[in-house]
């Protein structure tokens, strides 16, 4: 998480923009006079989707007085450079500024940038002014905008600085010595061998083709385990028959007090994910906001649509905690786990 009260530049303009959403499309140039927030962001990105309760506030309080905010959404998986799911991805979360689907990266390579989210702070003549990487600073980021604003005219003086609460971190995680979150981990074979985020050596031997997979016996915190039937690809791993039972399993060990996972289907057929935490079904207590109880008490993820699905919310932080997954489906298709250590959320 950086902030940067940076050297101001002239702000480039948006460049090969696939489609515009909530919007008709916008140049830099056109929105001279006004201040300009643009974001970096991916829908299936678990720090973008903390950024949102902030930037919703700051939409609310401020595009009376001259904050534009921009989306550019720059895909990080595959399925983010579909129109259909980033309009939905918009709707769910409440997102009502413009967004630019920047499919190519046009804009992002424009900027310059190498981070989901990225703030970038345009004044009234089209400069950058402030830049943030990363979560966080979100006090610092509103006292930068109102700057602007009121350099541009605004008059501010009925509204204060009041952020939404949130992005308090856990106390237990705190108060435990040298404690530290699990990172993210990736499940295709690109980046799952550059990260070592899965160490079985057969994973890696046959690209888009069914392997069978056995898990050692001892599991590693913060590495993907197999066992079963799985075809592995550049971005995701996926299931690889159709099972009368849930015998094909993936295993991870992990410390956090909130996971999630990114999850999509090949047919786009909805499926079922049953999920056990060491040994166990989830309870009330400590399953994620995606996850339902069957009546015979199983803990279960239905899987609709290409998004990341919140699997654990436990009541406080803890190590080394054993995550089981699996599917009767051959579309369970796993791209990413991200952990959290914040009092509520993902």
């Amino acid at each position: 998480m950086v902030s940067i009260a940076c050297t101001s530049f002239q702000a480039p303009e948006f460049k090969g923009i696939k489609a515009w959403i909530n919007s008709e499309p916008l140049t830099i140039e056109e929105l001279r006079g006004k201040v300009v927030l643009v974001d970096f962001w991916t829908y299936s990105c678990v720090n973008c989707i903390r950024t949102f309760p902030y930037l919703r506030e700051w939409h609310a309080k401020y595009a009376d007085d001259g904050l534009v905010i921009i989306g550019v959404h720059s895909p990080e998986f595959e399925f983010e450079k579909d129109y259909s799911n980033v309009l939905r991805a918009t709707q769910n979360n409440g997102i009502t500024w413009p967004v630019a689907q920047d499919n190519d990266f046009e804009t992002w390579k424009n900027y310059r940038n190498q981070f989901w989210p990225a703030k970038y702070l345009i004044d009234k003549e089209g400069v950058v002014r402030y830049t943030h990487f990363g979560e966080g600073a979100y006090d610092e980021t509103e006292k930068q905008i109102r700057d602007l604003l009121i350099d541009a005219g605004a008059d501010l003086s009925d509204s204060s600085v009041e952020s939404p609460s949130g992005q308090v971190v856990d106390q237990s995680f705190i108060q435990l010595p040298r404690a530290s979150v699990t990172r993210e981990l990736y499940a295709g074979f690109v980046l799952a061998e550059l990260g070592e985020y899965v160490r079985q050596k057969d994973f890696f031997k046959k690209t888009g083709s069914v392997v069978e997979l056995e898990s050692p016996e001892d599991h590693k915190s913060g590495v993907i385990y197999f066992d079963g039937s799985w075809v592995v690809w550049p971005e995701h791993t996926r299931h690889g028959r159709d099972t009368t039972g849930y015998e094909d399993v993936l295993s991870l060990v992990y410390s956090a007090r909130s996971l999630n996972v990114v999850l999509s289907s090949d047919s786009g057929e909805p499926y079922t994910v049953r999920i056990m935490l060491n040994g166990e079904f989830l309870t009330e207590e400590n399953k994620g906001a995606d996850v339902t109880t069957s009546p015979d008490g199983e803990s279960l993820l239905n899987v609709d649509e290409p998004r990341m699905y919140n699997v654990i919310e436990a009541p406080g932080f803890a190590k080394d905690n054993r995550l089981t997954m699996s599917s009767n489906s051959d579309d369970f298709s796993i791209f990413a786990f991200t952990f959290g250590v914040y009092e509520t959320g993902p």
